[in-house]
């Protein structure tokens, strides 16, 4: 689904098709330390890359980090180069995702399932959708 805000949404499988494909391609983890920590992070070694780990909000008290674009720009990557949000079902990624796109960097995608994806009849995440149901690589840290 595009929308006129940002690139539109992918799934996981198609973020690593273009991650692979594509050696400008990044992956913007947006989520918090606490979730790279306890929950774990995209690996992307097989493809001879890192993940760019930047929180959207911050730890504990979920407040927007101001300094997102700054920190991002910082981080060196190309603002044409096309930049994959991930957070844990879709909805702080879509948000930076829009933010970044405002701020002048041209092809941001939204992982619309985020690592952990919706809850599945049980109030789980990680099971139904995402980069882990996906069978994406990842790791704990």
């Amino acid at each position: 689904m595009a929308d006129k805000d940002y690139a539109g949404d992918v799934t996981a499988k198609e973020a690593w098709a273009l991650l692979a494909d594509d050696a400008r391609a990044t992956l913007v983890d947006v989520r918090t330390r606490a979730e790279w920590s306890w929950v774990g992070v995209p690996d992307l070694s097989p493809l001879g890359k890192k993940p760019i780990l930047l929180e959207w909000q911050t730890y504990p008290d979920g407040a927007l980090n101001q300094g997102f674009v700054e920190e991002l720009r910082a981080s060196g990557v190309d603002a044409d180069a096309p930049l994959l949000f991930l957070c844990r079902s879709g909805a702080r990624s879509r948000a930076a995702a829009i933010a970044v796109t405002k701020a002048g960097f041209g092809k941001c995608l939204n992982i619309a399932d985020g690592f952990e994806g919706p809850h599945d009849a049980d109030g789980h995440r990680g099971t139904v959708a995402g980069w882990k149901a996906a069978g994406m690589p990842w790791q704990q840290q």
